[in-house]
């Protein structure tokens, strides 16, 4: 691992952020080595000058963290709320920002009419298709790249026993993909899901997957890598495991990033946190078809992880306040340093 740094300033016009002078912003260090840096921002935060002036100054990609899930989108059958989704890509689009759809197809975060509606497979499998079509056509050319299909498998590399899988079995995943290629032929097309970064038998479901959508020509662009890790855990053969998808003829991503501290969080863990996200931002850059990181989050105020891991937070690169901790000089320096 590189050393840990305080800060880094870098004689580089191109890479001062919007910042104070000389400083580096992620997204502009990621810039240089041709990949791009994200987070996922909640729309509603944007009305705060301190998020949203750090998610314009830091950020070359963002991610809508719930706005463009089915629950948001469609609450009630044929009843349609686009305007947090759409004041997310008007942000992006107004600071040069890529967007990353998320998600079109999961089992959780689905609208109670859809999950408690009996309705038939057929009817499902045209639900969901006129779902992809809806969401995706609405943002047809303005999405860098749709996570289609998000956490199919569960830790042992079975199929999970979604509302999708019990319906269409397996293939629902290719009917996915082509239907999300048919709204929006250029967008990027990924399979996103957790627990995949180390070698095992989920890593390995989702390989052979990919690589049996390759075989059969579905359109599939690329894998995410979630990535929710506990400081001082992050697993060893990610470099290996990233390059094994990438061998695959696909993209890789770290699309939901982030290392969560047993609070609290003193200086030794903080350190510690800083070498783990420099080791992710090597990784990706040890990997030619890695093309980004995206944290989940950009501020530890507004983190999913204290609700969802009792006795942990602290996991994102800036504080509550929005100042920068380690993480942010450590993942700049892994970005920019030569001959990486």
């Amino acid at each position: 691992m590189a050393p840990r740094i305080a800060t880094v300033v870098l004689g580089l016009a191109a890479l001062t952020s919007a910042g104070e002078a000389g400083e580096v912003s992620l997204g502009a260090a990621a810039a240089a080595s041709g990949r791009y840096f994200g987070a996922a921002l909640d729309p509603d935060a944007l009305d705060e000058k301190l998020y949203r002036n750090l998610a314009a100054a830091e950020l070359t990609s963002v991610t809508p963290e719930n706005a463009m899930k089915w629950e948001e989108v469609e609450p009630a059958r044929g009843e349609f709320h686009w305007d947090e989704a759409d004041a997310l890509v008007a942000f992006a689009h107004a600071h040069g920002q890529k967007v990353r759809g998320h998600t079109l197809v999961w089992h959780s975060q689905l609208p109670p009419w859809l999950t408690q509606g009996q309705f038939s497979p057929r009817e499902l499998r045209d639900l969901m298709v006129a779902h992809i079509a809806a969401e995706a056509g609405r943002y047809k050319g303005a999405i860098y790249a749709w996570d289609v299909v998000n956490e199919p498998f569960t830790e042992d590399g079975s199929w999970r026993k979604s509302i999708w899988y019990e319906a269409m079995g397996p293939g629902y995943v290719a009917i996915a993909l082509r239907a999300a290629h048919a709204a929006d032929p250029d967008a990027k097309l990924y399979v996103n899901d957790y627990g995949v970064e180390t070698d095992g038998p989920k890593m390995r479901a989702l390989h052979d997957l990919v690589a049996q959508l390759k075989r059969d020509g579905v359109p599939i662009d690329g894998v995410g890598l979630q990535s929710h890790f506990v400081v001082g855990s992050t697993p060893a053969d990610l470099p290996a495991v990233m390059a094994k998808f990438a061998s695959l003829g696909v993209d890789v991503a770290v699309t939901e990033l982030d290392l969560r501290i047993r609070l609290p969080a003193g200086k030794p863990s903080l350190l510690t946190q800083a070498d783990d996200y420099a080791f992710v931002v090597r990784a990706c850059r040890a990997t030619p078809r890695c093309v980004g990181v995206t944290t989940w989050g950009i501020t530890d105020d507004r983190s999913w992880i204290p609700s969802f891991f009792s006795g942990y937070g602290a996991a994102l690169p800036f504080d509550e306040a929005g100042k920068p901790k380690p993480a942010v000089a450590a993942m700049i320096e892994a970005w920019t340093a030569p001959g990486r």
